[in-house]
């Protein structure tokens, strides 16, 4: 056999002699291939610190895992259908691994039967193990690999469908004849000529990790789970009893946007902090790869794609190769850097480690950030996926700046005055000149820092107890820069420690989910139904927190023409609501920031109805006004009783606002007062006219849905939408995934863009075929233009 020095010179080897479409399964990621190519950079990344003239003669590589020897930290991860690239599949694979002395993870869809690759090698055998729905079917494979000998069991637990894998799809990729997951009876291998096809049919969904602990219970192989990317998932996973980790995006196969499993091992490391095994697998291409790895927390490696351009190139000794060429870079790397043993691999090998400090300061070297600084040093919040979704919706929005646009859920700007302004702040010095505020306490008024809790608290309470009869003493208000900020401070107040939920529905507005990633606060999520949260859902989840001693600290709720979904809840779903709340004290964090523009008819407001102090309410003038003043409040009358008698909850409140913004801008706030006061403290009177116009491009959205899907069509095609009467938003459900790559093909080829529906589900798997249309910042004709364009896009991309 040819000598191959690296394994990149394997894979160019590889790629000659499989078909194009075969290098592409075996090659390819999900969606734009983003994590996939991240798995690599990252590595690219780490920097050694070598150490000189520490004595080292001789390096020892051997490591135990879960009590038995590998001659190295480095196995071969599970792929499907080895018999894909070598008729000999697994069982060419598997004798490599025992001559190298290293494990193989045999894949639930291998194209070799169990007791065939047992009976090749004596190599640690793992057998990875898709969950399927049918429990007898897992059972099944779990007693044929005990059966076998295998060792342990591996879990993907990152995979209830396959990844939208565009290479195979243009392909239109389907297994030859002959190529086949042979351990699946029959009955069970449906669809698997098409690689996804399983996936669809018999993967199993809505699993939790208390599907995990029954597992764990359930065999005397220890169960590893892979596929787990955080810190709060590798938590979840010890406390389900599980034996080890693999820290893995699935080789880029699954989530595309994802992050690189080397940047994602510190976090869970640190969380694990010695409790299980922790693997990592994901754009090992070196022995450098495998040293970066275990100095920053895996015990060990698993190896896939170059695996497979091994066996493509020469079976057995193409697979020994991969296999030898890596180890012996990963003897040379201990080597040059003074290490003798894996024990002895740590913080201190590494330039900017991210799981501890290092034994002096790092050495500046080229690509290194100044300061070792990583983001994995950084509060998880900042790898919220919201925060990566929403960046992503931004760059399509400048990147098709002449699309019509159905994206931003902003008030339409035409309406603004300039001059209005100097109004507003007239008829506000006016105002407060008629109350017998001198000059001089004007300017320091406007000019300096104000009090906390806001100077036009009396101004916002007479007029939101005109507009909305909730008659509270302005003291029980705060003024918010926004209702954001609203939002932080009471979920900052309410959810004291770890055993707080807060409930919010899904689909639910992503700044209140992105406020308890920041703060660290469990959610628990409600379906939404059309008439608000599934109250009876909400019912049963209420008395599970409450036999788990947890306690439902608040629920979120945007009652009237809810963001995403345009919902508005009836009265007689409120006043249950209220009622269904009160023995649990689980108290209703209501945003209304749609509701001055929608119909005078509408229900009451929570806080309204609220006889109990059940309800802190927030509000907002960035709609009803204008968002650029960031101004809004929040009402929390409720007692609150403290060791020297009683206060109001909004004090509290204030003390938290205080360390975040200090005060809402004097400025912004006479703007908005002056303009409530222009008013006559009635702002949905003013606001009546936008309310007609937001009601009027709704009607016509839902009448352009109706003229290009008539019921035939909508049957034929499975397209549907709901039937808001206000607000901006309308939730429409279509035919197919309606994800990133999607939305880049719609703006590109149609000119249309949207919102993805599922940015704002808490559960990843949820809202995938809807999509969000906002009305609020279109003409009547972009509608009428933009309701064809991508009707025309559901058509084509249906069909």
């Amino acid at each position: 056999m040819t000598a191959y020095l690296t394994l990149d010179d394997l894979a160019a080897t590889a790629r000659s002699k499989l078909p194009a479409e075969v290098w592409d399964f075996v090659e390819g990621g999900a969606g734009r291939e983003r994590t996939l190519a991240a798995n690599r950079d990252a590595f690219a990344r780490i920097r050694l610190r070598p150490r000189v003239l520490t004595g080292v003669t001789e390096v020892d590589p051997r490591v135990d895992v879960l009590g038995r020897a590998w001659a190295a930290p480095v196995g071969i991860a599970p792929l499907a259908y080895h018999t894909l690239v070598h008729p000999d599949g697994e069982l060419a694979t598997a004798r490599a691994a025992g001559a190298c002395g290293v494990p193989l993870v045999v894949s639930t869809m291998a194209g070799r039967a169990f007791d065939e690759i047992r009976a090749e090698t004596t190599a640690p055998l793992w057998l990875q193990l898709y969950p399927l729905r049918d429990p007898a079917a897992t059972a099944h494979l779990v007693r044929t690999a005990e059966r076998a000998g295998f060792d342990a069991l591996v879990l993907t637990v990152d995979a209830p469908r396959l990844g939208r894998r565009l290479r195979d799809l243009r392909n239109g990729f389907r297994l030859p004849d002959g190529v086949a997951p042979v351990n699946l009876p029959a009955s069970w291998r449906t669809g698997a000529a098409r690689p996804a096809g399983h996936a669809e049919t018999h993967f199993a969904t809505g699993l939790t990790w208390d599907d995990v602990a029954r597992w764990c219970a359930s065999t005397t192989l220890p169960v590893i789970v892979k596929g787990v990317l955080t810190a709060e998932d590798a938590r979840l996973a010890v406390a389900a009893g599980v034996a080890g980790l693999v820290v893995s995006n699935h080789g880029g196969r699954q989530l595309d946007g994802a992050t690189a499993s080397i940047d994602a091992l510190p976090e869970v490391a640190r969380a694990v902090d010695g409790a299980a095994v922790v693997l990592l697998d994901g754009g090992v291409r070196t022995g450098a790869d495998v040293l970066g790895a275990l100095a920053l927390g895996a015990t060990g490696v698993l190896v896939g794609r170059p695996v497979l351009h091994g066996l493509a190139v020469d079976g057995e000794q193409g697979v020994g190769e991969v296999l030898r060429i890596l180890i012996e870079e990963f003897v040379e790397s201990m080597f040059l850097t003074g290490l003798a043993a894996v024990a002895d691999i740590g913080p201190a090998t590494v330039t900017a480690p991210v799981t501890g400090s290092v034994t002096g300061p790092p050495e500046p070297t080229a690509g290194a950030l100044p300061t070792g600084l990583h983001l994995t040093d950084l509060h998880a919040s900042l790898r919220h996926p919201v925060l990566r979704t929403m960046t992503f919706l931004n760059e399509i929005v400048a990147r098709y700046p002449d699309a019509v646009s159905f994206a931003p859920g902003r008030p339409f700007e035409d309406g603004y005055d300039l001059a209005e302004l100097s109004g507003h702040l007239g008829a506000y010095l006016e105002h407060r000149q008629a109350g017998g505020q001198t000059g001089t306490v004007l300017t320091r008024e406007l000019f300096q820092y104000g009090p906390t809790a806001g100077t036009i608290r009396d101004i916002v309470a007479q007029t939101v107890a005109q507009d909305e009869g909730i008659h509270v003493a302005p003291e029980a208000y705060v003024i918010t820069v926004g209702a954001q900020e609203g939002l932080l401070i009471t979920v900052r107040a309410f959810c004291a420690g770890p055993d707080d939920v807060l409930l919010v529905p899904d689909p639910c507005y992503t700044g209140v989910t992105g406020v308890a990633s920041l703060l660290g606060v469990s959610v628990e999520a409600v379906p939404e139904t059309t008439d608000g949260p599934d109250l009876a859902y909400l019912d049963r989840l209420l008395a599970r927190l409450h036999a788990e001693k947890r306690r439902a600290r608040l629920l979120y709720l945007v009652p009237d023409a809810a963001n995403p979904s345009g919902t508005t809840m009836s009265r007689d779903a409120r006043e249950h609501l209220l009622h269904l709340l009160r023995p649990y004290g689980t108290v209703v964090l209501e945003d209304t920031p749609y509701r001055l523009l929608g119909p005078a008819d509408r229900p009451p407001t929570l806080k309204a109805l609220d006889r109990h102090g059940q309800v802190v309410h927030v509000g907002s003038f960035a709609k009803s006004a204008f968002p650029g003043a960031r101004v809004g409040y929040v009402i929390a009358d409720q007692t609150l009783y403290r060791p020297d008698g009683t206060g109001l909850l909004a004090d509290e409140l204030s003390k938290i606002k205080s360390m975040v913004t200090v005060n809402t801008s004097p400025v912004s706030q006479a703007l908005i007062g002056g303009l409530l006061l222009r008013a006559g403290h009635r702002l949905g009177a003013a606001t009546a006219p936008a309310a007609r116009r937001y009601s009027a491009m709704m009607r016509l959205l839902r009448a352009e849905l109706d003229r290009h899907f008539p019921q035939p069509v909508r049957d034929r095609l499975g397209v549907s939408w709901n039937d808001p009467d206000s607000g901006f938003f309308l939730s429409l459900t279509v035919p197919f995934v309606a994800g990133d790559e999607q939305l880049d093909d719609c703006a590109r080829r149609y000119g249309v863009l949207w919102t993805p529906m599922s940015y704002f589900h808490v559960r990843s798997d949820a809202g995938q075929r809807a999509v969000r249309l906002s009305v609020s910042y279109l003409t009547e004709q972009e509608i009428v233009d933009g309701v064809g364009r991508l009707a025309r896009f559901i058509t084509d991309t249906a069909s």
